[in-house]
């Protein structure tokens, strides 16, 4: 008399490894990505806010400012000209977040503040900056690696990697504003 025998073969086995690899294969860099992304438009956020500040002191003392207590916002533990979103303020240690840097000055068409993907003690999978200009609407991302690039790209809305772009789709740095002062909301 024949027996079934309940059970998958390992022939089945390894059938469902193999497709719930190249599954993971393909959904885990576009996780990846995206996730990247995100951080990528909270430094925007970060850096718009940063920049509105930097408009309102410019409009009090004709001249932007290199500290952040010199702003109207507070970011905890920021008080000189770098600041890190994650992990120690002052130094970045054990953070994985943006390094976010003020460039101020009297020229209403240079100030500026950069936001510089950091990750302390470990590799970076996407290296880049963005930076705003204090006097422009507009946000350009610098990709340091090809990743980066690509990244950068697809912020900006163009098809291929380029090292430098502007968010109002062109492949070079957002220009400085025509030197006048950008009204407050």
């Amino acid at each position: 008399m024949l027996r079934s025998q309940k059970g998958f073969t390992l022939l089945e086995i390894l059938l469902v490894i193999l497709i719930v690899m190249l599954i993971a294969a393909w959904v885990i860099p576009q996780y990846v990505r995206a996730t990247e992304r995100a951080r990528l438009m909270e430094a925007v956020t970060l850096l718009e806010n940063i920049a509105k500040a930097q408009q309102r002191k410019y409009m009090q003392s004709n001249r932007f400012v290199n500290q952040y207590t010199a702003l109207d916002i507070a970011f905890e533990g920021a008080s000189e000209s770098l600041f890190y979103t994650k992990g120690n303020p002052a130094t970045g240690i054990h953070g994985n977040g943006f390094g976010i840097e003020l460039h101020g000055g009297p020229s209403y068409e240079t100030g500026y503040a950069d936001a510089v993907r950091h990750k302390d003690g470990r590799p970076l999978r996407y290296h880049y900056t963005v930076r705003r200009l204090y006097g422009n609407p507009n946000t350009t991302c610098i990709g340091g690696d090809d990743n980066g690039q690509s990244l950068c790209a697809d912020f900006c809305g163009i098809d291929a990697p380029v090292p430098i772009c502007c968010s109002n789709g062109t492949s070079e740095a957002c220009a400085p504003a025509d030197g006048t002062i950008l009204q407050t909301p």
